[in-house]
């Protein structure tokens, strides 16, 4: 039953989740997603999709893709950013799931790469060390942005900085994905495997898929 309604590779399951977030921009409702299909799901489970996303409240995965319960498997840290822990969730998802899509998920207004920015425009800024290990990996994603921001002398407009880097941060972590793991690579290259960025916009409720 489940094998009947489930994509049968990575593309189809990102239609699916494009025409989950238009009918959830729609304000179409999904009744009783929690509990539709809770019994079916007791022993076993067939997510469509891994998402790798932003610990962001205001970015509720499965609300925001219009899913139910078991449709997606939702990695979620700050600044969606990929460390090995992450990488290994991804993994076990691809091969004992079967799942062939992986989206990285940013979206605007992101604090941890906010985060990342003002250290750049301010070097004295300071944050805890466990904080600071989330801004180091998204900085290199940011730090070209602002060296070239920077190059004409000309203050630097944060807010334009922040946006272009969220975009970039999605794009490292892709590239991450897609060149940091062996398993996930060779599914990637046989076709079993896509991986894909997204930015969710938080003031429209879309979700705008990049292009690699």
């Amino acid at each position: 039953m489940i094998d009947d309604i489930r994509p049968k590779n990575g593309q189809e399951a990102l239609e699916l989740l494009k025409q989950g977030n238009a009918r959830y921009v729609n304000s179409l409702t999904n009744p009783d997603p929690m509990t539709k299909r809770r019994p079916e799901l007791a022993n076993d489970q067939y997510p469509l999709a891994i998402i790798l996303g932003c610990s962001d409240a205001r970015v509720p995965v499965e609300i925001v893709f219009d899913q139910g319960l078991g449709d997606l498997f939702v990695i979620r840290v700050a600044g969606n950013i990929v460390a090995p822990s992450q990488i290994g969730s991804i993994e076990f998802a691809a091969e004992k799931f079967d799942t062939q899509l992986v989206v990285v998920l940013g979206h605007s207004h992101c604090g941890a790469v906010t985060a990342c920015v003002e250290t750049l425009i301010n070097p004295e800024k300071y944050y805890s060390p466990n904080l600071q290990s989330i801004v180091d990996r998204i900085r290199p994603s940011v730090y070209n942005l602002h060296e070239l921001a920077t190059a004409n002398g000309n203050d630097v407009d944060a807010d334009e900085l922040i946006d272009r880097s969220i975009r970039a941060n999605v794009r490292m972590s892709v590239s991450q994905l897609k060149h940091g793991s062996r398993a996930l690579e060779d599914l990637g290259r046989s076709g079993e495997l896509l991986i894909v960025g997204a930015e969710y916009d938080i003031d429209t409720g879309k979700v705008r898929f990049l292009d690699s």
